[in-house]
């Protein structure tokens, strides 16, 4: 079930935002083509954590989900189907 959906369009996410919603996650994976990145905020730096997770314009990459305690930024299809499939 989706809770909420946020346009990235019409609401920006800057790095402060950003690290708002994600300090308190137990994993964050990142998806840059068809590289996958995990971090865990609590042990891993916030710079190198923001610096993944953030867009050329300043805003937190799209698309971005959150299921329970975790986040995955970015999109591999092959990464959406397993982690989804798991939850």
């Amino acid at each position: 079930m989706i809770d909420e959906v946020v346009d990235a369009r019409a609401v920006r996410i800057d790095g402060a935002a950003a690290w708002e919603v994600l300090h308190d996650a137990m994993k964050i994976t990142v998806a840059k083509g068809k590289q996958l990145s995990h971090f865990h905020p609590r042990k891993d730096a916030k710079n190198e954590i923001l610096k993944q997770v953030m867009g050329p314009s300043g805003n937190l990459r799209a698309p971005t989900l959150r299921v329970g305690d975790e986040f995955v930024v970015g999109f591999h299809p092959d990464f959406y189907t397993q982690w989804l499939q798991g939850k």
